[in-house]
């Protein structure tokens, strides 16, 4: 085992033998693990005992550990908890935890309000709203949005409901509205029937189908005879959707049913959801960080984060195995359900057989989703492949930079930068430049502008250590890799501001430029007259097309936030007395230039430096 630093060791020495929470920090003071024990002093110290047995990811995160940071806690449940929003917080590198856990979408249903709404949110709130899922993919919460609306006419506007509107939208006309804006369903019987369409998201159709046939009954008997055939119609449309739930449980229990495969590193989890004996849906997760790590402390890692968004907790869950902490993780649950939750491990009969499906499942899901990252790492090595030989490269382009130029007739030009790896989007090293000044209709200047401002950082940040201040975003990292191709918007013009800016940096023999123009898609490089054309099918090209085209989002959508801003600046600053420092006084106070506008006198007043003439002055002119 390797010596103990003595900052290390003084740590350790003064450790509590109580429970609660440690965050484990590399020398850059990023948390790289976040752990909970019963007793912080000898769970902590156990990571740095000298004939301690590591698996090797243990072992690398023990070798780069420098700090370590307790919380303590008042309970083993209380430190379950917080462990898991610091896991949220940081997403440590050292942790299993959900990929990408903050974007699954839910279905929302806007219960606190008069009128309720339905939507999507990718966002749970404790805001009185309800909210069913998560779902894994965004298409197959609207396809059961769209299967709801037309049995369930629900909202999805904002207008404020009265029931006296002239007139109803389109929606209503055709059928995907019910109209309480016009009255033409009272307030009881609206909710009523959002309270079908929860009940239908939580699985019990049985009930829904119940009450419609009773309403259908009623309106036949009242002589309603359009509204029964309404009602007949919808229950149609419901046992349409009810014939696709498979009963696959002879008990009438609402029961969630957890199983994963591995390989290779990968860790696929698959969730079927049954309510009342009926498979509603089923969802698969993907984790990260698991690689190394016992199943034991997989599944119990994917408990604590997938229970934590969940939006429902049902009565028992059904798992292939023993889990860690499973008492503290049954008492966690029932304080989210309110009532009592069961972790069942089945050694026979019908549940056995459950989890052994769900497991057969996630097996198939994983084996799918490897063939088809196997096939796109595929499509990206021939497309790099083929940019080498077209562009006659030494080696395929790993490291491809695209930079475009967005403005609105020479007014807030933004610059952006987007990069590609191996073929995919490195989102992280996505970077803009605001050029200056604000107003510039030359592309050749603001391409020359951005290029020069990215090569002047190679150039402070290759001749020092990779250092970033912690919790710094902007680190030297990103800016001293050059490309292996940089790729510019544009034409012949573009390329030969790009290749001059190349050779004031030293680099023009370093770093292949090209230009890709957009209305023939040719390639243009420097010191060649003809452009080159590659085939329309080329993966080569298909690949640039892509790359061009993310980098004019990302400039489009960039200058359009410079733009509101240059726009609420100009207006402001046009008015007699205002000037950088009071227009920054009233935009931090009220926050946008439609809240200056809805401001009173007073209000504008009070904002310091202002004073009454002067907001009397600002509200005329606004």
């Amino acid at each position: 085992m390797v010596e103990i630093a003595p900052k290390l060791k003084a740590i350790l020495d003064s450790l509590p033998p109580k429970p609660g929470v440690y965050l484990m920090k590399d020398a850059e003071g990023k948390v790289i693990y976040v752990g909970k024990a019963v007793n912080l002093r000898n769970r902590v110290r156990s990571y740095f005992r000298p004939h301690a047995r590591h698996t090797p990811k243990t072992a690398r995160m023990v070798s780069h550990v420098d700090d370590i940071e307790i919380i303590v806690t008042d309970s083993e449940l209380e430190a379950l908890i917080l462990e898991m929003n610091l896991i949220k917080k940081y997403r440590p590198t050292y942790n299993v935890r959900l990929k990408d856990d903050k974007r699954y979408p839910y279905i929302k249903v806007y219960w606190a309000d008069p009128f309720p709404r339905v939507d999507i949110t990718r966002r749970i709130e404790q805001d009185g709203h309800r909210y069913f899922g998560p779902y894994t993919a965004a298409w197959s919460v609207r396809q059961t949005l769209d299967i709801l609306r037309k049995v369930l006419p629900y909202l999805t506007c904002n207008r404020t409901i009265t029931g006296n509107d002239e007139r109803a939208c389109l929606y209503y006309e055709i059928g995907l509205c019910s109209g309480p804006c016009i009255g033409a369903v009272s307030q009881a019987e609206y909710r009523a029937m959002i309270e079908k369409l929860m009940l239908f998201l939580e699985g019990r159709t049985d009930e829904v189908v119940k009450r419609l046939q009773e309403e259908m009954q009623k309106a036949a008997d009242s002589l309603e005879f359009e509204r029964a055939a309404a009602i007949r119609d919808r229950l149609r449309a419901i046992e349409r959707v009810v014939e696709r739930q498979k009963i696959i449980s002879t008990a009438q229990v609402d029961q969630d049913v957890i199983a994963f495969a591995r390989a290779d590193g990968d860790t696929c989890v698959q969730v079927f959801f049954i309510r009342s004996g009926r498979l509603i849906g089923r969802e698969y997760f993907l984790l990260e960080g698991a690689e190394g790590e016992d199943d034991k402390h997989v599944l119990t890692e994917f408990l604590k984060q997938f229970y934590d968004n969940a939006a429902f907790v049902p009565q028992e869950v059904l798992l292939p195995h023993q889990i860690d902490e499973a008492m503290v993780i049954e008492e966690w649950l029932r304080d989210r359900r309110g009532r009592k939750v069961t972790l069942t491990i089945p050694r026979r009969g019908q549940k056995k057989g459950l989890v052994e499906m769900v497991a057969e499942n996630a097996a198939e899901t994983l084996n799918m989703l490897r063939a088809q990252w196997a096939a796109d790492t595929h499509k990206h090595e021939q497309a790099l492949r083929e940019l080498q030989e077209a562009l006659e490269l030494d080696t395929p382009p790993a490291r491809i930079e695209c930079y475009d130029i967005s403005h609105t007739q020479g007014t807030a030009p933004v610059a952006s930068r987007v990069v590609f790896v191996h073929g995919t989007p490195r989102k992280s090293e996505y970077r803009r430049f605001n050029v200056h000044p604000p107003s510039v209709a030359d592309d050749y200047a603001a391409m020359r502008e951005a290029l020069s401002r990215r090569f002047r950082r190679y150039a402070e940040a290759s001749g020092k250590p990779i250092e970033a201040a912690p919790g710094k975003k902007d680190s030297d990292r990103t800016w001293r890799l050059l490309p292996d191709l940089l790729v510019v918007d544009g034409g012949a013009g573009q390329v030969h501001t790009a290749y001059q800016v190349l050779r004031e940096f030293g680099l023009a023999e370093r770093v292949p430029v090209i230009g890709l123009a957009k209305r023939l898609e040719e390639i243009y490089r420097p010191g060649h007259r003809e452009p080159l054309v590659l085939p329309r099918s080329s993966p080569a090209l298909h690949l640039l097309q892509r790359i061009r085209d993310e980098a004019h989002r990302f400039a489009l959508t960039s200058h359009r936030r410079r733009r509101r801003k240059v726009g609420m600046a100009s207006v402001l600053e046009e008015i007699p007395g205002v000037g950088p420092v009071r227009r920054k006084a009233l935009l931090e106070h009220f926050g946008s230039l439609d809240a200056i506008r809805r401001a009173t006198v007073e209000e504008i007043a009070s904002v310091p430096g202002i004073g009454p003439e002067l907001a009397a002055t600002i509200k005329d002119s606004l």
